[in-house]
């Protein structure tokens, strides 16, 4: 369905609402679920609430998704990689907890599953992006489709070499704890590479929602639009 035919009638009408809010939520929840994670992870702001703050955000992702399903039930590759961001989606919340006990015990195992997490964060995005671009495939809007291929693509480029490195660093801190006094390598070097890493995150994330929104607008201006 390259050119889907978006005149509302009463199914289409009720899953493109629910489309919406799921974007809506998807938009407004990845910056949320970033900062609580983090925060829960390495500060102090949520810690009186205990394992709720990154398992609320993360279920909050999953939800959007959930919501998001019920567009076009009958488009196979759409689903296909709706159900392969929905996994991340669920494997983050069940991650989530070991943010907290990481920042309250001081174990190997919940530093792995802490590590395991932000690796499973990015996979998230990575597969979070061909469903914004099979979406916006399925809508009338021909420069939002360009438009969306190219960018996911970038940012596919970018995750992939996030998730990487990131793999590659966690690997070596795994097999050896002190690998950082033991090569050496400059404090100004490792400190520019986690810069370097922390803008291959950033950039995606800013792109990703920047997409999300730009879709959830094409979709009000189709449907929802005067004249509509």
């Amino acid at each position: 369905m390259a050119s889907a035919d978006l005149a509302p009638n009463g199914d289409l009408l009720r899953s493109l609402g629910r489309l919406v809010r799921g974007l809506s939520v998807l938009f407004w929840g990845l910056p949320i679920t970033l900062v609580t994670c983090w925060q829960t992870g390495e500060g102090d702001w949520f810690r009186a609430l205990g394992i709720a703050p990154p398992v609320l955000t993360t279920g909050l992702l999953l939800y959007a998704l959930q919501l998001l399903a019920n567009f076009q039930k009958q488009e196979r590759i759409w689903h296909t990689a709706l159900d392969r961001a929905r996994l991340f989606a669920l494997t983050n919340v069940g991650l989530a907890p070991f943010l907290y006990w990481s920042n309250e015990v001081a174990h190997p195992f919940f530093g792995v599953m802490e590590h395991v997490m932000f690796v499973s964060g990015l996979c998230f995005l990575y597969t979070l992006n061909p469903v914004l671009w099979r979406l916006a495939a399925m809508l009338p809007d021909e420069t939002l489709r360009l438009e969306t291929k190219l960018f996911t693509n970038i940012n596919r480029y970018l995750l992939a070499t996030t998730i990487v490195l990131s793999i590659a660093y966690f690997s070596l801190a795994w097999l050896n704890p002190h690998f950082r006094i033991a090569l050496p390598i400059p404090a100004r070097m490792i400190s520019a590479l986690l810069w370097v890493t922390l803008f291959l995150f950033l950039l995606p994330v800013a792109m990703t929602m920047a997409l999300t929104w730009k879709i959830k607008e094409a979709i009000f201006a189709s449907v929802f639009g005067p004249g509509n």
